[in-house]
């Protein structure tokens, strides 16, 4: 029976091992805060004392605004990228057309028919690449908010720790001794949601990078596309000079 106990042991670690190895674990969403300071603790101690408590909890209530803001933004995407699937189904209905009109063309034995035609299945062809492309930037800055939210989550909780460690401290230093308060816990937690705050940000920034390469892919394609067609389009751009995303 213990060897049977040894075995699923061996094996649940080895599953928890691939998913962070697979970043599975980075992204589930942070969990709560396990220490925590009463504010009724340090109720009766003079507002001039508590300044660091009340720039932590200001800290806390932007971050928590920041993590709203990334929340609404990650769930808007997935309208932004349906409508450019949907656009990049039209550009391949485009090209199929194209085909179509080329054989009827070729058909009939019209040169200037099937001139034509090659032209508009040859701009066809570059509409639908700029599209591809498209699709790829949308998916790519879709991940990016994805763990932009994450940082922000994490942020988030680390902002509520420092909040939670000034009013500890400040309890500590006017004597105050809570039944079941350790005031060296709440140095640890700071400091471990620190680290995970860090490990986000760093994340966020390479998914970054990882968006705005495949924005210059569809950038350059699209100009293409407009070159060769002759039109002038002016498309939504998430990651552009005037989005919010671009300046994180």
């Amino acid at each position: 029976m213990r060897s049977h106990s040894k075995i699923l042991a061996i094996a649940v670690l080895a599953v928890g091992v691939q998913l962070w190895a697979c970043g599975g674990s980075s992204d589930t969403p942070p969990g709560p805060l396990a220490k925590h300071f009463d504010d009724m603790y340090i109720a009766a101690i003079p507002l001039d004392q508590k300044q660091s408590v009340v720039t932590t909890q200001n800290d806390w209530s932007v971050a928590k605004m920041q993590n709203a803001k990334a929340e609404a933004d990650y769930n808007d995407s997935i309208t932004q990228l349906s409508i450019v699937r949907n656009d990049q189904k039209a550009a391949k209905l485009g090209v199929d057309s194209a085909v179509s009109n080329k054989k009827s063309a070729e058909a009939s034995a019209d040169t200037n028919r099937m001139n034509q035609a090659t032209k508009d299945l040859h701009n066809a062809e570059s509409l639908a690449k700029a599209a591809d492309a498209r699709v790829k930037y949308y998916d790519a800055y879709r991940a990016y908010l994805k763990v932009v939210l994450h940082h922000a989550q994490e942020n988030m909780y680390w902002r509520e720790a420092q909040y939670e460690q000034a009013k500890a401290q400040l309890g500590q230093k006017s004597g105050i001794a809570p039944k079941g308060i350790a005031y060296d816990a709440f140095p640890k937690q700071e400091q471990d949601r620190n680290k995970r705050a860090s490990s986000a940000k760093d994340r966020a920034e390479s998914e970054k990078r990882r968006a705005l390469s495949a924005r210059d892919n569809w950038l350059k394609a699209q100009e293409t596309a407009d070159r060769e067609t002759g039109r002038s389009t002016n498309l939504p751009d998430p990651m552009g000079s005037k989005s919010a995303a671009s300046s994180r």
